[in-house]
Parts: C-alpha cells; sequence; structure tokens
C-alpha cells in the first residue's frame, strides 16, 4: 500500500517528467540504528536541486541532492549511497543519532 505523501511525491515526480526537467526518485533502502526517515522513505529531485519530499534531513539530504544533480547531469540509471557515521563524526553529516542509512537513486525517464 502506498501512502498519500508518497503518491504526492511520484504525482509531483511525474509533472516535473511532464515538462521535461530531469528527475530522480530517491528511496531509504536501509537504515541501521536510530534514523530519521524509516525504509521506503522518497524524496524526489530536480536538475536544478529542487526537491520534495524528506529521506533524512541536515547534511545528509543537501549530499544526497548534489548526488542526484551529478547523476543527471551524466545521464546515469542509478546509484547506491551509504551513510556509515561513527558517533563521533554524526553530528557532522545529519545523522545526530548516529545511525546508518542507505539510499538508492534512479533516474526516472518519461
Amino acid at each position: 500500500m502506498i501512502n498519500p505523501f508518497d503518491e504526492k511525491i511520484l504525482e509531483e515526480a511525474y509533472d516535473w517528467v511532464q515538462t521535461n526537467q530531469k528527475v530522480a526518485l530517491v528511496t531509504v533502502i536501509q537504515t541501521w540504528g536510530s534514523s530519521p526517515r524509516q525504509t521506503g522513505s522518497r524524496m524526489i529531485v530536480n536538475e536544478k536541486g529542487d526537491f520534495s519530499g524528506s529521506i533524512s534531513g541536515g547534511c545528509v539530504e543537501s549530499s544526497v541532492v548534489s548526488e542526484c544533480i551529478e547523476l543527471l547531469k551524466n545521464d546515469q540509471p542509478f546509484k547506491k549511497i551509504e551513510f556509515k557515521v561513527s558517533n563521533e563524526k554524526a553530528w557532522e553529516i545529519g545523522l545526530a543519532c548516529g545511525g546508518e542509512i542507505a539510499v538508492f537513486i534512479e533516474q526516472i525517464k518519461s
């Protein structure tokens, strides 16, 4: 079952694609320990860096937006990114909880 928040994100992604924007879909595929968002959380990013939804927050999302822009620029179909942070570095990256997160980025094509 898709939750209403995911439906909104996917509808917005569809709208962006229909206006010839390049769009990436980001999905949380794994978490360990405490994490701000659960597995299955989604976010979309366009080639300009506009985004909707949430996969974590803070510096993690900023980093993921940059990765999405690079993926779209290089016309890559997909990429997996893992954020594994020690407790000492957690605040710097944005995982204040000290958890870990893996996301899958995929380019949406019309």
